[in-house]
């Protein structure tokens, strides 16, 4: 299997993702998770080939990051909808992850097979699969409160404000797993758990931006618009701590986690 494959099947799991999410607007509850499902495994068998084809896992570049993020953020959104019935949350994953996809697409960023030594240890695949798991369940959480701030014409329920942070609470859970298999990754891998890296330096400021909202939403005057504000503002840090610190000036010659080129 090689990436010249990836379109064929980026385009079936798609097309039963946006099946999916059409017949959750047709409440064809069967249908849903059929589609979806089986949209996830077509998506999941290239991952699996791209693993076996490359004798590593797919993990190393942005561009194979981004191949489990467009995978994990329809199974954040099948998991959403699976609870609570949102039947919007299953289109916005899939819009989202056809963005990434395309990114892909355009601008695959796969490499050869070779790892240099720090990526092979054991805990390099675990703490980039579950970071990419809480990134997608921290997706749907910014989805949910741009909804609800932009798009919800009555006022803020709180139900949907409970959705928001179960949302954030499994998401930092996740977020929290991944930086603890980060640690024990970079004791192995350079001798030491922490050294304020930049790109472990946003990883902090966004896993306390997150815990800020959560303890905000805990004050008994808190207010709704503002704690959605949060997810976003946080969400948005995230995105600095994946890819975005790449492009920082403090990042060039500086960081060890800069390994992809």
């Amino acid at each position: 299997m090689t990436w010249e494959h990836f379109i064929y099947f980026a385009i079936a799991a798609v097309l039963l993702w946006a099946i999916g999410a059409y017949a959750a607007w047709r409440n064809k509850t069967g249908m849903v998770y059929g589609a979806t499902i089986i949209g996830l495994l077509v998506f999941f068998s290239f991952i699996v080939s791209m693993w076996i084809s490359l004798e590593r896992p797919p993990l190393r570049t942005m561009g194979e990051t981004r191949l489990w993020y467009s995978f994990f953020l329809p199974l954040a959104g099948l998991t959403v909808y699976s609870r609570w019935k949102y039947k919007w949350i299953l289109s916005f994953s899939t819009i989202l992850s056809l963005v990434f996809i395309c990114v892909n697409l355009f601008k695959p960023e796969i490499h050869d097979k070779t790892l240099m030594p720090a990526l092979q240890s054991p805990w390099f695949a675990p703490h980039v699969i579950v970071y990419m798991f809480a990134y997608a369940v921290l997706g749907a959480a910014a989805v949910m409160a741009i909804y609800l701030l932009f798009f919800k014409k009555s006022a803020i329920a709180d139900e949907e404000l409970d959705i928001s942070d179960n949302l954030v609470n499994v998401g930092l859970v996740f977020l929290t797993c991944g930086m603890l298999f980060g640690a024990l990754w970079a004791k192995e891998a350079w001798g030491h758990y922490w050294s304020w890296d930049p790109k472990e330096t946003w990883a902090a400021i966004t896993w306390l931006s997150y815990l800020i909202y959560i303890h905000y939403r805990l004050l008994p005057k808190h207010k709704p618009q503002l704690a959605l504000w949060v997810i976003i503002v946080s969400f948005v840090l995230l995105q600095i701590c994946w890819w975005g610190v790449n492009y920082l000036p403090s990042t060039a010659g500086a960081s060890v986690h800069t390994y992809s080129s």
